[in-house]
């Protein structure tokens, strides 16, 4: 097993304060040696969580380092510090522990999101099956998994389709189509709630809604109109 050994004082383990979820992030670490070289290293963040990770990399800085991170992939950048290294039994660097500076949801990006999300999922559906829930609540979050669903499904297929060197665009129809399937649906639970005289002048967000309704009915107007009239 690995051991992380940390600049932490003697007799108190290591305590996290949220879950790490197994993603790997491309970053690029900068910081400064003792000796006032600067260092630039390209690395991975493994074991994520939104108070830091474990970077593997080529070269490793020392525990107290302070660095700055560089997310590759949304060029978002961070500061951290390492507080910790990982050595496995026979005494090898695996990697190094850092602590962000202030705590972000983004530093692990999309695939730490999703990890977090699903796990985060699990839980609900668990504490569904324990509890009582009121069914319009259960039902509006029956219909928003449904939409995540298909949306996740969209973009597998975008990805899949250019890693095929096939047109994405012809996934566009798609999403479109369960845009359309979705604000019918919804139109239709606030019908529902207006004859039950659960919206009222004074519900928030009601004046966009009317004008958003009359724009697409403008546009719908103009869609259907009968070419020989």
């Amino acid at each position: 097993m690995d051991e992380l050994t940390t600049n932490r004082p003697p007799g108190k383990t290591e305590r996290r304060r949220s879950a790490r979820y197994p993603v790997v992030v491309p970053v690029e670490a900068k910081w400064q040696e003792v000796s006032g070289k600067s260092v630039k290293e390209t690395a991975q963040a493994r074991e994520v969580n939104v108070q830091g990770g474990l970077l593997e990399m080529k070269t490793y800085p020392g525990i107290g380092s302070q660095l700055e991170l560089t997310n590759i992939l949304s060029g978002e950048t961070f500061r951290a510090r390492v507080v910790g290294t990982r050595r496995s039994k026979e005494g090898n660097v695996l990697g190094v522990a850092v602590e962000l500076v202030i705590p972000s949801e983004t530093f692990g990006g999309v695939n730490f999101q999703l990890k977090k999300t699903s796990a985060e999922l699990v839980r609900l559906v668990n504490a569904l099956r324990s509890g009582s829930v009121e069914p319009d609540i259960l039902k509006e979050f029956r219909d928003a998994v449904d939409y995540v669903r298909t949306t996740a499904w969209a973009v597998q297929e975008w990805q899949e389709r250019q890693l095929q060197q096939h047109d994405p665009q012809t996934v566009l129809p798609l999403i479109t189509a369960e845009r359309i399937r979705r604000a019918a649906q919804l139109s239709e639970a606030i019908a529902t709630d207006l004859a039950a005289h659960k919206v009222t002048r004074e519900t928030a967000g009601i004046d966009e809604l009317f004008r958003a309704i009359e724009r697409v009915y403008r546009h719908l107007q103009d869609l259907l109109k009968d070419p020989e009239a």
